[in-house]
């Protein structure tokens, strides 16, 4: 059983370590190798402690705690794009998973709080960016009820250009 609460410095390594590692995990086969490779908890932790220390974020943090400490961190706050007629518009930035963890409803517990903030802070839907070839977080996105909804962008990872579908969801 997992505990979902605020994050805080004392966790920003642990993070680091289960975000590096679910990129590894996750993106095996579709991201660069080189750029998984070059990937470091250490750059990591040193650009979330710079984030930290900023006072006044818009961003909401959440980690998951298990028996050994944080298995699961999800970030979210206001969307950084429009969306024609979807109301006010929250969006998950990032939810990550020790990756030995996936499956056993970590990420679906982590989501499922980041909904019920963002509700609370008046969000009427939520947005994400998932790579397209990324099946199984789709598949999870469209359990959790999130549709694709036809807009895309490209990011470059080592020269090579991976499409991003946006998936949104009512809350």
């Amino acid at each position: 059983m997992v505990r979902v609460r605020e994050m805080d410095e004392t966790d920003i390594e642990a993070v680091s370590a289960i975000r590096v590692r679910g990129w590894q995990a996750a993106y095996a086969g579709i991201v660069p190798q080189s750029y998984l490779d070059a990937m470091t908890i250490e750059d990591d932790a040193a650009r979330r402690r710079e984030r930290f220390s900023r006072a006044g974020g818009v961003s909401g943090d959440l980690v998951a705690l298990g028996g050994r400490g944080p298995v699961g961190w999800i970030c979210f706050g206001p969307s950084r794009i429009l969306v024609s007629g979807a109301g006010r518009i929250g969006e998950v930035y990032a939810l990550y998973v020790a990756p030995d963890l996936i499956g056993t409803g970590v990420g679906r517990r982590l989501l499922g709080e980041a909904h019920a903030a963002m509700k609370e802070q008046g969000f009427e839907t939520a947005a994400l960016w998932v790579l397209q070839g990324n099946r199984r977080a789709r598949q999870f996105y469209e359990r959790a009820g999130y549709a694709p909804d036809g807009a895309t962008q490209d990011d470059v990872y080592d020269g090579v250009t991976l499409c991003e579908l946006r998936y949104l969801r009512e809350l």
